[in-house]
């Protein structure tokens, strides 16, 4: 297991957050360490909020990114529907562009179409 103190993981999370700082007025950022891996959540800073993660494991070495919708149940709890996901995203450069059109609406549109079953199409 890589230790979360490593210069190699350090340095690439140093990287990411390099890249993804021009969104810091869209986004509140969190970095989150686990056994398994590391996290970057991205919450948006809007009435109809979504929550984005981005993940690295230890065992793969592949990111994943999720998206998800912010919902309040009952005005006091938090509730997240997944709207995106794509695993296995092999490289820095990858995990950056799929970010970067999730930021701009390809999950939203996504989860649009399947909801209304295509409709926009026809």
């Amino acid at each position: 297991m890589k230790n979360k103190f490593s210069l190699e993981i350090q340095n690439e999370i140093d990287g990411i957050f390099e890249k993804i700082h021009i969104w810091k007025e869209l986004f509140y950022f969190k970095l989150e360490f686990y056994f398994d891996g590391w996290a970057i959540f991205l919450r948006e800073k809007n009435l109809y909020p979504r929550s984005i993660v981005i993940f690295k494991s230890y065992a793969k070495n592949t990111y994943s990114l999720k998206s998800f919708e912010i919902h309040l149940h009952n005005l006091k709890k938090e509730e997240f529907k997944e709207i995106y996901s794509k695993e296995n995203i092999r490289n820095h450069e990858n995990i950056l562009k799929e970010l970067k059109e999730v930021i701009y609406g390809k999950d939203l549109l996504r989860n649009a179409l399947k909801t209304y079953k295509n409709a926009f199409l026809q």
